[in-house]
């Protein structure tokens, strides 16, 4: 197969996950709109509460954006604090780590039977026919990647390719290919599923992958900076501290990333589970350190004193 030929598919197999992402959660935003407007606004008091829900949330919607779109919009309004959304943000950043897990399962049937009865579904009375296209679409997903996987298997036999991805070992070459991934895609899950899947195909090392999924952090906040243009300048500072968070567990991660890589290398011999359980962590140890302080990081952010 032609170099060309590998690029096409690869793009196209991205498109299908890409699209595939957007509709199931939209499908599901949709059809929890109401509930998840009341939810937002009742956990906003609680931080604990709040992170829970924004993991919650974004697991289940399986993307960050529907959910920090949604929640600079509600700042916006008025709906929820600038310090009520906080927890929320770094919820919705622990939230990502569940498609990575998705990515690392051996599920390439399930894709297929999902999309088979999300066909059928369709065809059942109304209350039923409700889970059809989030099963359908959830199916595509898992099917998409299955494709993908295939795709991207020549390129460990690329030397060019192997080359050019070889300067992701770089800790900051790594962040900033991650970050220019995610940007360009707009989907941290496509990032960290392409670091997966190259890991496991033994065409990336660990070292890169992790530098990559801790780019894809910080490439993801990009979306709420788009919600954020037209909104006021509250709904700005919670786009920034989206930004703020990611860039801090960078900034943290750069000093200790070969002692970081070396404790998660020794956790596991699956090359696919190692990335996603360092994607895990290091949104954890974000939600760690940070969590606690949200309404100190809230108070200078609005100029003035909390208690």
């Amino acid at each position: 197969m032609q170099w060309y030929e590998i690029s096409i598919s690869i793009i196209a197999m991205i498109a299908l996950f890409v699209h595939s992402m957007d509709h199931f959660a939209n499908n599901l935003k949709k059809r929890a709109k109401g509930r998840m407007n009341g939810l937002f606004t009742s956990v906003s008091n609680n931080r604990y509460k709040g992170f829970l829900f924004g993991f919650i949330a974004t697991g289940i919607v399986q993307s960050s954006s529907v959910v920090t779109s949604i929640l600079v919009s509600f700042v916006d309004t008025g709906l929820i604090s600038f310090s009520g959304s906080l927890p929320i943000l770094l919820g919705s950043n622990l939230g990502t780590t569940v498609t990575a897990w998705l990515v690392t399962l051996d599920i390439n049937f399930l894709g297929t039977v999902l999309i088979v009865i999300g066909f059928i579904v369709g065809y059942f009375p109304e209350r039923i026919r409700l889970f059809s296209k989030p099963l359908f679409y959830l199916g595509l997903i898992l099917f998409s990647l299955q494709l993908l996987d295939q795709s991207l298997n020549p390129l460990k036999d690329s030397e060019k390719m192997i080359q050019f991805l070889s300067y992701a070992s770089h800790p900051i070459s790594g962040i900033l290919i991650g970050v220019l991934v995610t940007a360009i895609t707009q989907s941290s899950s496509v990032t960290v599923g392409l670091a997966i899947i190259l890991t496991a195909q033994n065409v990336i090392q660990l070292e890169s992958a992790i530098g990559i999924i801790v780019g894809s952090n910080v490439g993801t906040t990009s979306t709420a900076f788009l919600a954020s243009i037209k909104l006021n300048r509250v709904a700005k500072k919670t786009a920034l501290l989206n930004l703020f968070f990611n860039l801090f567990g960078a900034l943290i991660y750069l000093p200790v990333h070969t002692l970081f890589t070396e404790m998660i290398r020794s956790t596991s011999s699956n090359p696919s589970v190692q990335v996603a359980l360092a994607h895990l962590l290091f949104n954890v140890g974000i939600g760690i350190l940070v969590l606690p302080f949200t309404n100190h990081i809230s108070a200078y952010f609005e100029g003035k004193q909390k208690g």
